[in-house]
């Protein structure tokens, strides 16, 4: 860290940001919506509804909670450890890997505390899963991951 400059500025702001978004509105979730269980926002449309899940994204290894919760801590130790030694990251990089750094740990977090994640964001219009910030910032960061090959493709391509 040169000249005062705290490296990976975005990727620290990405990641704390996302985290404190997740971890706010899932206690509000849980001190509001446990008992009423759906608010719809547009009926039929979206809907914040209470619902935990066991398992990862889609409920996929529902119930193998113990062994997931490892995998998020191993996760975001490994991203902790990437956004304090990686070097000449994009910006895309910074706040995709932060994101996706955000997310893991929200989601962690949950499941070492509580034993299972904390899901609200219920869109019906599409029958989609039940979902959290912490899914969106996954893949916020996923997304910002994609632009930044993208763009890294086009600048690195020999001009003819």
């Amino acid at each position: 860290m040169r000249s005062g400059k705290i490296g990976n500025s975005l990727y620290w702001i990405a990641a704390m940001l996302g985290l404190v978004l997740d971890q706010a509105s899932k206690y509000l979730v849980v001190q509001y919506l446990k008992e009423v269980k759906s608010i719809p926002l547009i009926d039929g449309v979206f809907h914040l509804t209470y619902a935990t899940n066991t398992g990862a994204a889609f409920s996929l290894f529902s119930g193998q909670i113990d062994w997931l919760k490892w995998i998020s801590m191993i996760v975001s130790l490994g991203l902790i450890a990437f956004g304090i030694f990686a070097k000449n990251l994009t910006r895309w990089e910074q706040v995709g890997y932060g994101c996706i750094l955000a997310g893991a740990a929200g989601n962690g977090i949950d499941r070492f505390v509580a034993g299972y994640v904390v899901d609200f964001i219920d869109i019906r219009i599409i029958r989609f899963a039940i979902f959290n910030i912490a899914d969106v910032s996954i893949n916020v960061g996923l997304a910002c991951l994609v632009i930044a090959v993208v763009f890294m493709s086009k600048q690195t391509k020999p001009k003819h």
